[in-house]
């Protein structure tokens, strides 16, 4: 099955230039022009990137992006005209594992999405390997599943992949610039904040308290880290 791509933006000109530019790498596209046609195309069809703009007519991409995340974990980029934090963070508390700033570069788009496919390709190439178990956390790779004492966790791609290394790294402590390089690649540095919405929307749904972690710790002015048994 090749790649398959949802485009979801109001401004046809913009659906239509992204549109072409990924057909010309031989990806199929899907498009959608407000956040109802888009939920409706996003639950009834596999999609391995789903390109998501946050102003939408009928319903906004942050509450399309939040709907689909109740039923499914496919890659989503957010696309924003606004740079400030608060649009940003926005978008990623409601689980968007990405987002690009408009106007933007087409190139730079192809690229994050290359990032995604070869992430996802590598995780699949891990299926020999199906779990890591370490202490209280038992990680699926190959579903992208993880449990602390038997108890599932819904994890986005992105909080699975923090989460991932961590545990696989265990006391090995992550800068924010190696999580980024690490997790996201590609990155530019002044996405650094990407990586502290992650970490702490990680802690809020695998700790019991979040301001007192028992998983994922930081090492103030080092990073982040994981630690068996402490």
């Amino acid at each position: 099955m090749g790649i398959r791509i949802l485009v979801v933006d109001d401004e046809k000109l913009i659906v239509k230039g992204l549109s072409f530019s990924l057909m010309q790498e031989k990806w199929e596209v899907d498009t959608a022009y407000d956040g109802e046609e888009a939920l409706d195309k996003a639950l009834n069809n596999e999609y391995n990137v789903i390109l998501l703009d946050v102003m939408l007519p009928k319903l906004d991409g942050i509450e399309v992006c939040k709907k689909i995340r109740e039923v499914s974990d496919v890659p989503i980029i957010m696309l924003t005209a606004k740079a400030d934090d608060a649009d940003v963070i926005m978008g990623l508390d409601t689980g968007a594992d990405d987002y690009i700033t408009k106007p933007f570069n087409v190139m730079e788009v192809k690229a994050r999405i290359n990032v995604i496919l070869r992430r996802e390709n590598k995780r699949g190439a891990k299926d020999n390997k199906e779990e890591i178990l370490s202490g209280d956390i038992r990680l699926d790779i190959s579903g992208k599943r993880a449990f602390i004492k038997d108890k599932e966790y819904n994890l986005t791609s992105k909080e699975f992949d923090v989460l991932y290394l961590l545990v696989s790294n265990p006391d090995k402590v992550y800068s924010r610039e190696m999580l980024l390089e690490k997790v996201w690649k590609d990155h530019s540095p002044e996405d650094l904040r990407t990586v502290d919405v992650h970490v702490r929307r990680l802690r809020e749904k695998i700790e019991d308290d979040s301001a007192n972690p028992k998983y994922v710790y930081t090492r103030w002015g080092k990073g982040y880290y994981y630690t068996i048994n402490k």
